[in-house]
C-alpha cells in the first residue's frame, strides 16, 4: 500500500513532469506535422473519462450537501468536554463549512471545463484530502463527546467523503498512466520526424547512345625528294676547236 504523503507527492511530480514535457514534445511534433492543427482546440475527451468523472462529481456533491446540513445541527456547545476541544472543533466545522461553499466549488468548476487536466484534477485531490482529514477529527470528536445521533450522521458523511477521495485518486492514477503513454508516443513521433534524413540513393547514368566514330584519317607519306645533277656537255675535240678559229 502506498501511504498519502508518497501517493500525493507521486502525483505533483507526474503532474509536473506531464505538463512541461507534453508541451514541448507536442510543440515540437506540431511544428513538423505537414497537415495544420486547429490552434486552441482541445483533444475531445472520451465519453468513459467523462462517465466516470460526472459518477464521482454527482457522489461529492450528494456528499457535500449532507456534510453542510449535518454539521449546521451538530451542537459542539452541548458536548461533554472541556472549552479548548469545543472551540478547537467549532472552528473546524467552519473551516469545513467554508471549503464546502466556496473552495470545492470552484475547484470542481474547473474541472467540469478540463475533465482531464492533470493540475485541475489533482487541485480536487488535494482538497478532497485536507477536507477528509480536517472533517475526520470533528467526527472522532463528535464519537467521543457528543450524542450517538450526530456521531452516526457524521459517520455516515465521513463515509461518502471517503469514497469520493478514493475514487478521485484512482482516477488520478489512471490518468497519469495515460499521460505516460501519451508522453512515450510524443516522444516516438518527435524522434521520427527530428531524425536526420538518409542520402539520397547514387543515380548512375548509363549513355547507351554511342557517339559516331570519326573516320581514320590517312597518313600522308612524303616521298624523298632525288637530288638532280646537273649535266655538263662533253668538251669538243681539239681539232674542231683549230677549225673554229
Amino acid at each position: 500500500m502506498i501511504s498519502r504523503p508518497r501517493m500525493s507527492a507521486r502525483l505533483i511530480s507526474l503532474c509536473s513532469m506531464s505538463a512541461l514535457a507534453l508541451s514541448g514534445l507536442a510543440a515540437a511534433a506540431l511544428a513538423q506535422d505537414a497537415a495544420p492543427q486547429p490552434q486552441g482546440t482541445p483533444p475531445p475527451v472520451p465519453y468513459a473519462s467523462v462517465n466516470e468523472l460526472n459518477g464521482i462529481l454527482a457522489q461529492l456533491n450528494q456528499t457535500s450537501t449532507a456534510m453542510q446540513a449535518d454539521l449546521a445541527k451538530t451542537r459542539i456547545e452541548r458536548w461533554k468536554t472541556d472549552g479548548s476541544t469545543k472551540r478547537q472543533t467549532q472552528g473546524n466545522v467552519e473551516s469545513i463549512q467554508r471549503n464546502l461553499q466556496s473552495a470545492l466549488p470552484e475547484i470542481v468548476s474547473e474541472v467540469n471545463k478540463s475533465p482531464e487536466d492533470m493540475a485541475a484534477s489533482f487541485k480536487l485531490y488535494r482538497n478532497l484530502d485536507a477536507l477528509y482529514d480536517v472533517f475526520g477529527s470533528v467526527v472522532e470528536s463528535a464519537g467521543a463527546f457528543g450524542s450517538k445521533d450526530e456521531f452516526q450522521s457524521l459517520s455516515n458523511d465521513f463515509g461518502g467523503l471517503e469514497n469520493a477521495r478514493r475514487a478521485m485518486g484512482e482516477r488520478m492514477q489512471k490518468l497519469a498512466g495515460a499521460k505516460e503513454d501519451e508522453l512515450a508516443r510524443l516522444r516516438a513521433q518527435v524522434k521520427t520526424l527530428t531524425a536526420a534524413p538518409p542520402p539520397p540513393p547514387k543515380k548512375i547514368v548509363v549513355d547507351d547512345t554511342e557517339p559516331p566514330k570519326k573516320p581514320a584519317t590517312k597518313k600522308k607519306t612524303t616521298k624523298p625528294s632525288t637530288p638532280t645533277t646537273k649535266t655538263t656537255p662533253p668538251n669538243p675535240p681539239a681539232s674542231d676547236a683549230k677549225q673554229n678559229n
